[in-house]
């Protein structure tokens, strides 16, 4: 049983000195109280702490479970039963018929789901959409992204020699280009199947970004790794009269070029790799949309550099991201993207003050937060691009 909610929590304090010290001796105290097993007892039978504690044991529990709970969510996915039950609600007889299970698996299932708030009970002993299952059938991104995630599943099989690097991971294979030496020359088929998951997962992220802010309010924009141009088809269809550009990998390129067309959207598309190449100059904006959280600090740092020399004085830097430390969404960052991305075999989540300060050493200035409405899912940073001296240097006024 976990009580620490029950426990008085000291408060966050810089580390180090004397408050720091203070805090290490209170956690202390903290640790040694929750350790009781007299006062666990206590706090779960005791009116004014019962419901914490009972709360508590649930989150652990939680934390215990949360892969067989994943892998529920999975196989409804797997077996199209969101759009199966969309279409009309089933009994366990027919979502067997249709699934090939046995009835019981399929009770199983169905049962399980309606616990995860996936589905729920219908009259005459059917089920139809809960209220996260039809989240899930709305948005094709949603269920692509729990597809990808049996990827991730491997690696997790055993954290311990993730961890370790004893091992080839099946996120690095998924995503070719955070390994190569030369993400220029990967071939077609190796982008593909991620550049198909960035698209569908991307009008969600981007209906965010633009709820953010207006864009119409720059003149031309470039989205450097904008993959197959969902983010511009995006904007495209809010700010029909923005210039626009994209600027990602030889391979991508050619499927932006191909998705845009499909759209009607008129875009630029520049092929390159940012690791190496200049990026495109002209434009009085750049969006880095889900880009440098999958790359490690010198790349990131050197990229930040590069948009700062393609910007011209005064241009701006939107940066979309999900950040870690998100207030509400604390283990997004660390624990699950920490995770992810080290399996994937390079970058990290960072906070919001960490970017700040990326963005201020390469020459960004006045960078601020443009509230989104679902922080967890990305938060947007915007930084103005100083002025530059006579030798192309950048200096930043922070007027």
């Amino acid at each position: 049983m976990s009580l620490a909610a029950a426990a008085p929590s000291p408060p966050a304090v810089p580390r180090g000195g004397f408050g720091g010290r203070l805090r290490d001796r209170l956690l202390d105290w903290r640790d040694r109280l929750l350790a009781s097993a007299r006062f666990r007892r206590l706090a779960a039978a005791f009116p004014l702490t019962r419901g914490i504690a009972r709360a508590e044991t649930r989150a652990l529990f939680d934390l215990c479970a949360g892969f067989v709970y994943s892998q529920v969510l999975a196989a409804c996915v797997r077996l199209d039963l969101f759009r199966r039950v969309r279409e009309a609600p089933r009994t366990a007889e027919e979502v067997a018929a249709l699934t090939g299970l046995p009835a019981e698996g399929a009770a199983r299932l169905l049962d399980a789901a309606v616990a995860l708030r996936l589905l729920d009970r219908r009259s005459g002993g059917r089920y139809g959409l809960g209220a996260l299952g039809v989240v899930v059938a709305a948005d094709e991104g949603v269920a692509a992204m729990v597809a990808h995630h049996a990827a991730l599943y491997r690696d997790l099989a055993d954290p311990v020699a993730l961890l370790r690097g004893e091992r080839a991971t099946a996120l690095a294979e998924y995503w070719p280009y955070a390994g190569a030496e030369d993400a220029a020359s990967l071939a077609a088929d190796r982008v593909a199947d991620y550049s198909a998951l960035m698209a569908a997962s991307q009008p969600m992220v981007a209906a965010e970004i633009l709820a953010a802010g207006r864009l119409d309010r720059f003149r031309s924009l470039l989205d450097v790794g904008g993959g197959e141009g969902a983010f511009l088809a995006a904007v495209a269809a809010r700010h029909p009269g923005l210039s626009l550009a994209l600027f990602d990998l030889p391979a991508v390129a050619e499927r932006a070029r191909a998705r845009l067309a499909a759209c009607g959207v008129r875009a630029e598309v520049f092929a390159g790799d940012f690791r190496r190449d200049p990026i495109p100059r002209g434009f009085d904006a750049i969006t880095l949309v889900r880009i440098a959280h999958d790359h490690d600090d010198a790349t990131v740092s050197a990229l930040f550099r590069a948009v700062r020399r393609a910007l011209p004085p005064g241009g701006t830097l939107l940066l979309a991201e999900p950040l870690a430390g998100t207030k509400g969404a604390e283990p997004v960052g660390d624990a699950y993207f920490g995770l992810y991305l080290w399996a994937m075999g390079r970058g990290r989540p960072r906070t919001a003050d960490t970017y700040r300060r990326m963005l201020a050493e390469a020459g960004f200035a006045a960078v601020h937060e443009r509230p989104t409405r679902i922080p967890l899912l990305v938060r947007v940073l915007e930084a103005r691009a100083g002025q530059t001296d006579a030798h192309g240097s950048a200096s930043v006024n922070h007027a």
